[in-house]
């Protein structure tokens, strides 16, 4: 959203304490670690190791601290600046940044309060629309019956579904009748919070839409997918009354039972805290979002992370089993690098990003498997993850499945 400067500048300003405070306490890990390990074993537990020096950290982090609180209390004294205006629009550059930074430390921005975070809102052509708050006709171009909701990934922002001249969302507008309407949020939540805050969401959105809905579809790529599914677990749960409009729920290159690099970093970070010379570094990957960390399994409900330690060995491995939905017809598009599936570019790098079977739901497990049929799946090769995005094969295939 556009503020005044000074808003950003309280963000940056925030983001910079916090910061030195975290990178403090990461020294003070790291220098008592190694004061330790070069510590002869009949001299441990006489000295703290690295006494002197804790005192120091301790020191220079309440100077920090209390030059940030002044800061911001300063800072607060500004005059709060408006809301945002419906139909307004964002600077793409400042978009793709404060989107970037949400993926990676977003649920610490919001915890902090700060104005960088990003709050869930709906956006059409790029325009912003405040359901609740103003009337929706000025603001949506052609309203029809068909709402497609479009969901996206980690560290991005409605602009990215523009890609090389082409918008999954205006061609299918064209080819297949529907309303476009971009959903974004702090993709730096847990999955499960903003599936919650989605569903409420769709409820205002439905309720104070310009025609009578009568269809309502979703299309999430890559996280978006996880959040589509989020969202309509959380309104089966609320007994929320937009499922009932349920059409078509794809997902596109998401990965709904992990993904291999979220996994590999979890392993490196494991690896990292058992040596006292690396554990800082190890710790130091811990400030990985919490919408990263759902990555490394699919986890999509609260009750596969809540009471647990995301960053220990085994957090959500047992995530619960979550059937497909049946209000919906779900689809699922998968890329691949390679020439054919099983050659040896898709078995090492699948799209770069989402493994075939993830894409697909496909699991050994039938309680994890969603049974998707060859008519609402489909792979396309030599296209890597982003790619997704600006295939006409793709954008073809979801304006098949929309008409049906």
């Amino acid at each position: 959203m556009v503020y005044p400067w000074y808003r950003d500048l309280q963000a940056v300003l925030g983001l910079g304490f916090d910061g030195v405070d975290r990178m403090l306490a990461l020294v003070e890990e790291s220098h008592a670690g190694i004061a330790e390990a070069l510590t002869p074993i009949w001299f441990r537990g006489v000295v703290p190791p690295a006494a002197i020096a804790r005192n120091a950290y301790r020191l220079a982090r309440g100077i920090n601290g209390a030059l940030g609180q002044g800061l911001g209390k300063g800072m607060a004294l500004l005059p709060a600046p408006d809301a945002q205006a419906a139909g307004s629009q964002e600077l793409p550059g400042r978009a793709m940044a404060v989107a970037a930074l949400n993926g990676a430390i977003g649920d610490h921005l919001e915890a902090q309060g700060n104005p960088f975070a990003i709050r869930l809102h709906f956006r059409h052509r790029g325009r912003l629309l405040r359901p609740g708050a103003a009337p929706l006709a000025a603001d949506v171009e052609g309203a029809g019956d068909h709402i497609l909701l479009m969901i996206h990934g980690l560290c991005m922002a409605d602009v990215f579904w523009h890609r090389y001249g082409h918008h999954h969302g205006r061609y299918l507008a064209a080819e297949a009748g529907v309303t476009p309407v971009s959903v974004v949020y702090n993709t730096g939540r847990h999955v499960s919070a903003n599936g919650a805050d989605l569903s409420a969401a769709i409820e205002t959105l439905v309720r104070e839409w310009p025609v009578p809905v009568r269809r309502l579809s979703v299309l999430g790529y890559s996280m978006g997918g996880l959040v589509a599914r989020a969202a309509i677990e959380a309104g089966r749960r609320q007994g929320a009354s937009w499922l009932s409009l349920g059409a078509h729920a794809i997902y596109l290159g998401s990965p709904h039972h992990g993904a291999p690099l979220e996994r590999g970093a979890h392993q490196l970070q494991a690896l990292a805290e058992l040596n006292p010379f690396l554990a800082a570094l190890g710790r130091l990957t811990r400030v990985r979002s919490a919408g990263i960390t759902d990555l490394r399994h699919g986890n999509i409900v609260e009750e596969d992370w809540q009471g647990h330690d995301r960053f220990h060995h085994g957090a959500g491995r047992r995530r619960r089993p979550l059937p497909l939905h049946p209000a919906f017809r779900h689809h699922a598009i998968a890329g691949t690098m390679g020439l054919r599936p099983g050659d040896a570019t898709d078995r090492l790098l699948g799209d770069g990003l989402v493994p075939i079977d993830s894409a697909f739901g496909r699991h050994a497990d039938a309680a994890y498997d969603f049974g998707l049929g060859a008519k609402d799946r489909l792979l396309v090769t030599e296209t890597g993850h982003l790619d997704l995005l600006s295939s006409m094969a793709v954008a073809d295939a979801m304006a098949k499945w929309l008409k049906s």
